[in-house]
């Protein structure tokens, strides 16, 4: 792939763009990871990865076009991207305790891009059951987060679990005035009917948490707003820890090294930043394990500070 300075995207160009890549089988010989990668493991607490797939975005949802176009440059290149398109993972987390089966997010299902929603088919492979998970954990309402908990007739894929999101969340996709909330860049039909439609399926089976509740012992959220209003994260105690954070770092560079650069998919650009900064200067200071939705499969890595920065480094 040639890289090339992105163009500025107004917002038709960038809802042509998202709605082209719905159907784009450009990514077709990427490999889907069937098997599973212990990355935490204490006590009698062990969190797994699984693939979900991957899928393409625009480069401009991730990398705000104002951000200083040789620095934007370099590191997209450096993290192997360029063009007008981004590609990532879609890592999931299983933690399993004795009575407990947790799947933090549940991908995209079958609805968001062809090279995405393999969450279950690789569950099955690795000889996990859907029917055994007994709470889903959303960390907010976006389509590769979210709309993987049905299947293509609507059809719960995790009928015997419990669904945990935020109330703050919840609230962000019940408002009726959400269109007018949202990012230009998703201030869509498809966005705003998908989540309703995927909350509306689960709403006797939700669990409203706020910071600091707990999954199960040893596992709480804690709020990381920006990305969405209600977006949050979950962390598992014992030994160094693991924070799971969802879509709070998105990019194995430029969230690490340019982290107060703008989202343009993030809702509240400005909390994102602070987002951001807070848990990169926790997470270097307490050398927790960090793990990203998005981030090179299994996601996994420590932050370390770096030339008046961050960098991540996978492990």
């Amino acid at each position: 792939m040639i890289l090339s300075k992105a163009p500025r995207l107004g917002r038709r160009q960038f809802l042509g763009a998202a709605a082209g890549l719905a159907g784009s089988t450009l990514l077709s010989s990427q490999p889907i990871w069937a098997s599973t990668r212990t990355v935490f493991k204490f006590g009698t607490l062990e969190a797994l990865v699984m693939s979900d797939g991957h899928f393409a975005l625009p480069t401009g949802f991730l990398v705000d076009p104002d951000a200083p176009p040789a620095a934007r440059e370099t590191a997209l290149k450096s993290a192997g991207h360029g063009g007008d398109q981004i590609q990532l993972v879609n890592n999931v987390v299983m933690i399993r305790s004795p009575s407990a089966v947790i799947l933090v997010d549940a991908g995209a299902g079958p609805r968001h891009q062809p090279t995405a929603g393999k969450l279950i088919d690789n569950l099955k492979a690795a000889g996990i059951e859907p029917t055994t998970v007994t709470q889903v954990v959303l960390t907010h309402g976006h389509p590769d987060h979210l709309w993987g908990i049905l299947d293509v007739n609507n059809n719960l894929l995790y009928p015997n679990a419990s669904y945990v999101v935020s109330a703050a969340e919840w609230s962000v996709w019940s408002d009726p005035d959400v269109m007018r909330k949202l990012p230009t860049v998703l201030a869509n039909d498809r966005i705003v009917n998908g989540a309703r439609r995927h909350f509306s399926r689960i709403q006797e089976m939700i669990r409203m948490v706020r910071h600091g509740d707990e999954i199960i012992s040893g596992v709480r959220v804690i709020d990381t707003p920006g990305h969405t209003p209600g977006h949050m994260a979950v962390e598992l105690a014992g030994e160094n820890g693991l924070l799971i954070a969802g879509d709070a770092l998105t990019h194995e560079v430029i969230s690490f090294q340019h982290p107060s650069w703008r989202v343009t998919v993030d809702h509240e650009p400005d909390r994102g930043i602070s987002t951001r900064l807070r848990l990169l200067d926790r997470l270097a200071t307490d050398k927790h394990r960090l793990l990203g939705a998005h981030l090179p499969f299994p996601g996994t890595g420590f932050v370390e500070r770096a030339h008046g920065s961050y960098r991540f480094v996978a492990a």
